[in-house]
Parts: structure tokens; sequence; C-alpha cells
């Protein structure tokens, strides 16, 4: 055979292979190491937040990364992820842990890939139904600090063997924090000339990120709001900030803050102030969310209007507000029921009156 004709059939070979039609696929090289590469190097310093890709490169350095490097892409799909997250769950690892990091594994195949979507969907994980259950009854069962509650936990702040200056700061960082619903970065962002006592609002326009401890931008675009403080429980609050705040200081400083000027960080309030009085008090341990949850639960059981209450919180769908409100406690039930059976005596008694 000659040189000519060996081509030709070489030629010919690859043609009967259909390799240039729509039903045959060149297999790619690219390992699930190089969408990491990728991530990591292009699309998280460019699109994500530093305390967001920190949270993600946990994911990959503690569970991904030893499991998946190796793995051609095209061989990643939901029947190789339901395969490791069972090896996940025996291992220890809850489910909502489990979901938090395959979050972090779609973003990684997505943003290298020329589709921009995940090769697998978080909907046919093969979660049994028992334990999807349990995750929506725990969810519920989330910790929240009624305003009672509240109050309790900052008297008792001044119980603390602290300075005096500190156990005003701390005691006004709960209150506010549960008269507001801010986030915890929302909280410790705020500055002088965010509160407007006159109005009675706070401007919420900056988050401090409790990884990196700078101040930059809010979560998403409905955290940026103004929240009005018009209940009881607000007008407690600010009338509590107004004298907090005593003595002239710079509009742009902020509001609460360490004694070198910057943002106070969650973990020291936690630890040296939050934890030691829950303990003292017999209440459940919790962090500093579990204010925003009350105070949710607080103006919803009070009749705000929906939207307005999503606004308020800063909540970007009406979903993540109902998942707020949680097991209402059975005390919040019977004051419910209290106020109905007074609302319906008041409407008798405005009958009777009119007749």
């Amino acid at each position: 055979m000659t040189k000519s004709e060996a081509e030709r059939k070489k030629l010919d070979f690859i043609l009967n292979l259909k390799v240039n039609s729509n039903d045959y696929r060149i297999p790619s090289s690219r390992t699930f190491a190089h969408a990491v590469k990728h991530y990591r190097e292009i699309f998280a310093p460019r699109m994500l937040r530093e305390s967001t890709f920190s949270v993600a490169d946990g994911h990959l350095k503690c569970h991904l990364e030893a499991d998946w490097n190796d793995i051609p892409v095209e061989h990643i799909d939901i029947d190789a992820v339901n395969e490791w997250i069972w090896k996940k769950r025996q291992g220890g690892l809850s489910w909502v842990t489990i979901k938090n990091i395959l979050r972090t594994m779609q973003r990684v195949l997505s943003c290298s890939s020329k589709e921009k979507k995940p090769p697998f969907s978080q909907e046919a994980l093969a979660i049994p139904e028992r334990d999807k259950l349990q995750m929506k009854i725990e969810g519920r069962g989330a910790v929240s600090f009624s305003w009672v509650q509240t109050k309790q936990i900052a008297e008792h702040v001044y119980k603390l063997d602290v300075d005096n200056a500190r156990k005003e700061r701390y005691a006004m960082v709960f209150v506010l924090a549960a008269a507001t619903g801010l986030r915890c970065g929302e909280l410790f962002a705020l500055r002088l000339n965010d509160v407007d006592f006159e109005a009675g609002t706070i401007r919420v326009d900056e988050s401090a990120d409790q990884r990196t401890y700078k101040i930059g931008p809010c979560k998403n675009a409905a955290a940026y709001r103004t929240v009005l403080l018009a209940d009881s429980q607000g007008k407690e609050a600010l009338s509590m900030l107004k004298r907090f705040l005593k003595g002239n200081q710079s509009p742009s400083a902020f509001v609460f803050c360490s004694k070198r000027g910057s943002p106070l960080r969650e973990t020291n309030v936690l630890h040296e102030f939050l934890h030691p009085v829950l303990k003292a008090l017999g209440f459940p341990q919790a962090g500093m969310h579990a204010f925003r949850h009350g105070c949710n639960r607080r103006w919803e059981l009070a009749g705000m209007n929906p939207a307005v209450l999503r606004q308020q919180m800063g909540h970007s769908s009406a979903v993540m507000t109902a998942r707020y409100t949680g097991e209402i406690p059975l005390q919040q039930v019977r004051t419910a029921f209290c106020s109905m059976e007074l609302e319906n005596m008041e409407n008798g008694f405005s009958v009777l009156a009119v007749a």
C-alpha cells in the first residue's frame, strides 16, 4: 500500500466516525482541577465577595479537591454526585453541610463551562424523604429571641465583669439588633449619619465582612434599604441609642466600634458577651441572627404587610421572609389568641353602642 492510499484510508476511517457531526463529540481532557484553577484565579477575584470566596475555598480544600480533582468534568453527573454524597453522609456530615458544599461545586463547574450551567441539579439529589422532612422541621426550630428576652439579655450584660463603657455598648448592640432586624454585618457597619432620630429611620448601605473585617457592599440589592422604627420597640431602641450616642462625634464614625475605632467583630461579641449571658439566663446558645429572627416574627405577628416586611428585613424573596418565622412558641400563640378575643369584644361593644 502506497503512502497516498494509506492517507486516503485514514481519511475514510475518520469520516466514517462522523467526528464532525452533531452525534459525536471529542472527549475533553479538562478535569475538576482545571475548573478549580479557573474559579480561584479568574472567576472568584472578579465576581465574589471575599467572605463568599473564603467559605467556598474551605469547601474545596476540605471536601472537594481530594475526591474530585482528577475526575474529568464530563464524568461529573448526578449519578457520580449521589455516590459521593452518601460517602460524605456516612462520614458524619449533615445534609445541610453537604448541600452547601455542592453549591460551591456547582459554581466552580458552571463558571468555566460554555453553557455557564452546572452539570447536575440539587433537585435530583438522592436524599431520603424522611431526611428532607427532618431538615424542614429543624429549620423551623431556629433560635429566635423575642423583645422580652432581648431586654433580659441586655439587662444581664450589666452584670458581667467588664467596664461600664463596654457594658453599655454591647447591651445597646443587642437591643438595636432586635429592634431593627439588621444583619450582623449591617449593624456593625452603621455610621452616625445613617441614623435619623427625627424621622425614626436607619439607613443600610454598607456591611462589615465578618471574615475579612472590611467594610464593603451589602449582601444583595434588597439589603440596601431604610428601616423605619415606628413600633413601640423601635421607638424605645432609638431613645436608648440617642442616650448612648451622647457627645460630639464625627458623622462618619461607626455607631459601634472597638477602642481603635474599627468595626466590632462578631466572634468577640459572641464569646465575650452574648454566649456567657445566654448561659447564665438558661437561654439556648445562638448567634446574632437570633435577634433578626425575633424581629421578623414580631413584625409578622403584628400584622405588617408582607411586602413591607420583606423590605424592612432586606430579603430578596418572600420565601426567605416566610422561612424566618419558624415555629411560633406556644406563649406567643396564646398572646395572639388573647388579642383576637380582645378585638372581638371591642367590636361587640361597638356594635351594641351603635344599636
